[in-house]
């Protein structure tokens, strides 16, 4: 059956691969690649409007919806057309062995008028309903909790209006609800009422998402190479998944800001399982034993790379370059110590999530992760020009979702399903390439820290207005 699936308008990208990611947690490998879409006739890609066909029964329609944070209805499509005249002869064709089932005697239901582009005053509601008369509804009008939850939704020809393209002709959707998306969680865990933050703190509808598209669940275990404060992990902790996270930085995992005011204590304001264990660890020179393989089903992160906080790895510029020999921290030290750290470009990052993505994510587990990308001089994705992604012969790349952050610079979600197993010929590369970094360190750096092509002035560029100096005290 083809569904009417109404989004929220925003983050239009990630829209349909959180569907097609939600499909593949609750119907099965491979479920998610059969998903199909297509649109209403005279809309746009970027309308909330889509109409998609799921390969299970309405079940998994409500799995998906009520799960999801973009998707704010799941609909049984009775009828549409571009007037109430047209919408009427729709519903009147649609087969009666669907409808009847749901306007039973003994069965309440309640309808409601929604739009998009437009506003419809409460007297218009009311006119609308009460021209419903076609529809042989029996049951009693329960408001609080209906059995049965019916909409018509109305799109207007709102020329250039919300930042879409035009659309032609006005449509009139009337359909039957089957799922709606679960938005309160979104209050519940909002930044700014959480104990423990810092300035590169995943946004809570983000850190979800991510969580969706690394399909966490119960018995499902995540793992976060970057955690600082522990976003990524919350939301994961949330669906009921086991977590585990690292940081380089040794203050963050362990300190905090206090005995109340640290990485433990948002979990312990959500009531969620804490992580298994917090390292502190660094993905270039990886703590994990020898022969230790396929140990989680995601990893999810938000790498570092060098705009709002710079990456950092272990070992100096002196012990990189060679000029300092390795060493061993004295007993007496170690409670207090704080290992020296060296610029971590972007390159060598990436490079070595994947290879730890390829080497300790079980066959079938996903990664999850944030790109950068420079935009070009007229504000369109440069990513048409050049090499897209980083790829990997361990992965495949199945969904690639863009954030516009301003006006040159974007992030891309990558998720990268693991399709092939980790061989010592996949290893003797890795290792090659660690040695390439480490002789290439200076020009790595440079070419991986995207801070001075982010914050450099564009050439010929005009600001849109006349920029104000900051006000720094009273003036006098």
């Amino acid at each position: 059956m083809w569904y009417l699936c109404v989004f929220y308008h925003r983050l239009l990208d990630y829209r349909r691969p959180e569907v097609e990611a939600l499909t593949e947690l609750f119907a099965g490998p491979g479920s998610g690649e059969s998903v199909e879409w297509r649109m209403p006739e005279n809309h746009h890609a970027d309308s909330p409007f889509h109409l998609v066909r799921l390969p299970g029964d309405e079940r998994l329609a409500a799995q998906v919806a009520n799960r999801s944070l973009l998707v704010k209805g799941i609909y049984e499509l009775w009828g549409h057309g571009t007037t109430y005249e047209e919408l009427e002869k729709s519903v009147r064709e649609y087969p009666d062995e669907r409808k009847l089932p749901f306007l039973t005697p003994d069965s309440t239901f309640k309808i409601i008028v929604d739009s998009f582009g437009k506003v419809i005053s409460s007297q218009e509601q009311n006119e609308i309903m009460q021209s419903l008369t076609y529809i042989p509804f029996k049951g009693r009008v329960n408001l609080k909790k209906p059995d049965h939850r019916f909409f018509v939704m109305e799109t207007d020809d709102y020329g250039s209006n919300n930042g879409l393209p035009p659309v032609v002709k006005k449509t009139v959707f009337f359909g039957r609800e089957v799922g709606a998306a679960d938005r309160h969680l979104l209050p519940t865990y909002q930044l700014k009422s959480r104990k423990y933050i810092g300035p590169t703190a995943m946004d809570a509808e983000m850190a979800f998402l991510m969580a969706n598209q690394g399909l966490a669940r119960p018995g499902k275990l995540v793992y976060d190479p970057f955690v600082g404060t522990g976003s990524i992990l919350v939301a994961a902790a949330h669906f009921g998944a086991m977590t585990m996270g690292a940081d380089i930085d040794i203050r963050v995992v362990r300190d905090g800001r206090g005995p109340d005011c640290n990485v433990w204590s948002n979990f312990e304001q959500y009531n969620l399982p804490e992580p298994l264990c917090l390292l502190r660890a660094d993905n270039n020179l990886p703590p994990w034993r020898p022969g230790l393989k396929e140990m989680f089903d995601a990893i999810i992160c938000d790498p570092p790379y060098g705009v709002r906080a710079g990456g950092r790895k272990s070992g100096g510029r002196k012990l990189i370059k060679g000029v300092k020999e390795p060493y061993t921290v004295p007993e007496e030290k170690r409670d207090n110590h704080i290992p020296s750290t060296a610029p971590y470009s972007l390159a060598e990052c990436v490079h070595d999530l994947l290879h730890l993505a390829a080497r300790m994510l079980v066959m079938g587990g996903r990664l999850v992760f944030f790109y950068p990308v420079l935009r070009g001089e007229d504000g369109a994705n440069s990513r048409a020009t050049s090499p897209q992604f980083p790829e990997h012969p361990c992965f495949k790349l199945i969904a690639s979702c863009e954030q516009i952050l301003s006006y040159r610079y974007s992030r891309v979600l990558l998720t990268m399903v693991k399709v092939a197993p980790y061989t010592d010929e996949i290893e003797r590369v890795a290792e090659g390439r660690h040695r390439e970094f480490r002789e290439n360190h200076q020009k790595w750096m440079e070419e991986g820290n995207l801070h001075s092509a982010v914050f450099e002035p564009a050439q010929d560029a005009k600001p849109d207005r006349e920029l104000k100096p900051k006000y720094r005290g009273k003036y006098v």
